[in-house]
């Protein structure tokens, strides 16, 4: 009996070119077990949100959110601005929650990873998504909870994980995603 593959759509949350949420992001998909298939939902061209624009959205925007409907789950991977998330990833889930009742996000299983060259990994933008989060009725993976702190050095050249106990428990965390995906997925 083959395992069914959960299309998980991906949040990064940073913009620069040379990214480490990206590089994250990237670093899990190959990390993934087989039963998720991580796709980047790309936030950079987004249109600000305007509640203006509700009966007749942009283009970009009903584009946006019909991915994050057709997703199975998604995984937000976030620095922190500010003891925050970025502006970015803030609108970009305004986007696809709105108008009220019409939330793309109601239901999705979920996960949180923040990133940081500081120590302690952007601790305070992953618990600030959170309450985002449960407002919009995104069961969130809370073990283990992932704090990724000293991500300037976190990857090698070629972008994978360089330090084999960051690699364990990143395996071990998207395995664990990979679990509660499949217990919370909607049928």
């Amino acid at each position: 009996m083959s395992q069914q593959v959960h299309r998980v759509a991906v949040l990064v949350g940073s913009l620069r070119k040379d990214s480490l949420n990206r590089k994250l992001a990237l670093a899990l998909k190959a990390l993934a077990p087989p039963s998720l298939l991580l796709e980047i939902a790309e936030i950079g061209e987004l249109p600000l949100y305007n509640q203006d624009d509700d009966a007749n959205p942009p283009a970009a925007s009903v584009a946006f959110k019909q991915r994050i409907k057709d997703a199975d789950a998604v995984l937000f991977v976030t620095p922190e601005y500010n003891r925050s998330v970025p502006g970015v990833l803030k609108n970009a889930i305004d986007i696809a929650s709105r108008p009220y009742g019409q939330s793309a996000w109601d239901g999705k299983p979920g996960a949180i990873v923040s990133l940081s060259p500081g120590a302690i990994g952007a601790f305070g933008a992953n618990h600030h998504l959170r309450q985002s989060l449960v407002f919009l009725n995104v069961p969130l993976l809370q073990q283990p909870e992932a704090y990724v702190g000293g991500a300037g050095e976190l990857f090698d050249a070629n972008g994978a994980i360089a330090k084999p106990e960051s690699k364990a428990f990143l395996e071990k965390f998207i395995n664990a995603f990979a679990a509660w995906v499949e217990r919370n997925r909607k049928v």
